[in-house]
């Protein structure tokens, strides 16, 4: 790094002109893809899911909070386990903070997990999580929606995850899940997007920051990209 090229101010204002232009092209085709995302199809949501939060049963429909929109985070913590996935505890660092301001644009937030509601708190509590948690150990909501898989379905080809097959003997990964509720036609909710493996990099702040600095992610020589990431509160031990 320390044999980077040096240039003058000058020169440093031309070249960061010239990929000013750059960066607001991708700008403008993020904005119109953002467009295109917006216009796809949607598809009914024809099951009646029941979730468990801290004070019981939730019901789908209990997961709108009285918004229209519905951002679904499947956050990878199985029931045997006894923490999340440190990647997926990665981007729910993020969460606290959003959740106010998409509230005032009429969308509600919610993470999705198999585990036992009783782990999802404990965890929560550690890593001083207060975004709405609940457990879908009770129902499909993870497999149908991509976010879960079980061992029979990976074996025989029909397990898809990010619109392809999965083949990996995983049984949980991350995604987002879009939904929309309307109320004109009797409460009726649609599943509007889904987005997983790096789709969901944009919402990770750190990311977004770290694409910034010189030495970017620094992931090369890992064996494997995020295998330096930690539970927020390991960095120290």
């Amino acid at each position: 790094m320390t044999e980077h090229r040096v240039v003058s101010r000058t020169e440093w204002m031309e070249a960061r002109r010239r990929f000013l232009a750059r960066e607001k092209e991708l700008t403008r085709l993020r904005d119109e893809l953002s467009r295109e995302r917006r216009d796809l199809p949607w598809e009914r949501v024809d099951k009646s899911y029941v979730f468990e939060g801290p004070t019981g049963k939730v019901t789908f429909d209990d997961l709108f909070a009285g918004k229209s929109q519905l951002v679904v985070y499947h956050l990878m913590f199985a029931p045997e386990a006894e923490a999340a996935c440190r990647g997926c505890s990665f981007w729910a660092d993020n969460f606290n903070g959003t959740i106010p301001h998409l509230e005032q644009r009429d969308v509600s937030f919610v993470a999705v997990s198999r585990a036992p509601v009783a782990k999802l708190q404990a965890f929560a509590n550690r890593m001083g999580w207060t975004f709405k948690w609940v457990s879908c150990a009770g129902n499909d909501f993870n497999y149908d929606y991509q976010a879960s898989f079980r061992a029979e379905d990976v074996s025989n080809g029909t397990a898809l995850y990010n619109f392809e097959r999965n083949t990996e003997q995983m049984p949980d990964k991350p995604g987002f899940s879009v939904f929309f509720k309307d109320k004109d036609a009797k409460g009726t909710a649609f599943h509007t997007y889904s987005t997983y493996a790096r789709g969901i990099d944009p919402m990770n702040v750190a990311f977004q920051l770290l694409d910034l600095v010189p030495k970017g992610r620094n992931e090369d020589g890992l064996p494997h990209p995020m295998s330096w990431v930690k539970l927020r509160d390991q960095y120290g031990a």
